[in-house]
């Protein structure tokens, strides 16, 4: 499999920008992909946050294994994090978080109050990795749309505040990426879902990597969704079965070439396509450990 490495310019200059704009902010908001939580979870943030208060929103939880959930909501908060699902699409749960941030900072709140102070609006900072659904999140909040959506990653360039009612300001930032994957299990979980672009991946490695778990987890989707025909599950360790789930998808979607050959690649954005988009069902790629 090919290494997975990204940290354009961009990013480079978003983390100096969150650095600066700390001392203008109460809390951060952190967004992270509910499907794999540990892997969506900038591992430079705690040092670049500085210890602000936080809040972890674990977002595409109609995508994530309900159970899975559980457990990655049980970890958090054995970790004293504050952390809670929401859909950003539908909007489902986006309504707690002013109410969430009221309880992260009422220490705050409460020492202005008693100081015969009006509270003023909450100032949180949004972080994320790319493509995790800032954009949209921010769009709920704000009950209109103020920043740019799309479903690839990248997207945000710069940084605006947004008002959220009369009790909340946030402060977008575009997605950072770390320079290094020290496991490399991380970045493909993050190329499985869309965080890394495609461009500068070997879709097939990626399609690979997904079959080879999918077979561990979610046999039984996978092979209901792409017809496939064996009756038990492939040994994920063997990389001609998985290849050849590979060539049975493409088949099944006439993915064919020349002399009946299979096109891999296409029949790698199929499934890559269809899991991102939960037609598998629910699905998480990793569990506490």
């Amino acid at each position: 499999m090919t290494t997975i490495q990204w940290f354009p310019g961009h990013m480079t200059r978003a983390r100096r920008q969150i650095q600066d704009k700390l001392k203008l902010i109460d809390c951060v908001i952190e967004l992270i992909d509910a499907r794999l939580p540990l892997s969506s979870r900038n591992p430079m943030i705690d040092e670049i946050l500085l210890g602000k208060p936080r809040l972890i929103i674990m977002n595409k939880a109609d995508l994530a294994d309900l159970e899975v959930t559980r457990k990655w909501l049980d970890y958090f908060k054995k970790q004293g994090h504050v952390a809670f699902p929401v859909d950003a699409s539908t909007g489902t749960g986006v309504k707690e978080i002013p109410a969430q941030l009221k309880l992260l900072m009422k220490a705050k709140i409460d020492k202005q109050i008693s100081k015969g102070m009006n509270p003023r609006s909450i100032r949180a900072l949004i972080v994320g990795i790319p493509n995790v659904g800032k954009s949209t999140l921010i769009n709920k909040l704000a009950g209109r749309s103020i920043a740019i959506t799309g479903d690839r990653p990248g997207v945000t360039k710069g940084q605006q505040w947004i008002k959220v009612g009369k009790e909340m300001e946030l402060l977008d930032t575009p997605g950072i990426l770390w320079p290094k994957f020290e496991d490399m299990n991380v970045g493909y979980r993050l190329a499985v879902t869309g965080a890394i672009k495609e461009e500068i991946m070997n879709l097939e490695d990626i399609a690979f990597f997904a079959v080879k778990y999918l077979s561990k987890y979610y046999w039984e989707p996978m092979k209901e969704r792409f017809g496939l025909q064996n009756e038990t599950p492939i040994d994920p360790e063997s990389s001609d079965e998985i290849i050849k789930v590979l060539e049975d998808i493409g088949r099944k979607r006439g993915c064919l070439m020349s002399g009946g050959r299979v096109d891999i690649e296409k029949a790698s954005r199929i499934l890559l396509h269809d899991l991102r988009a939960g037609k598998m069902g629910r699905f998480s790629m990793e569990e506490p450990f």
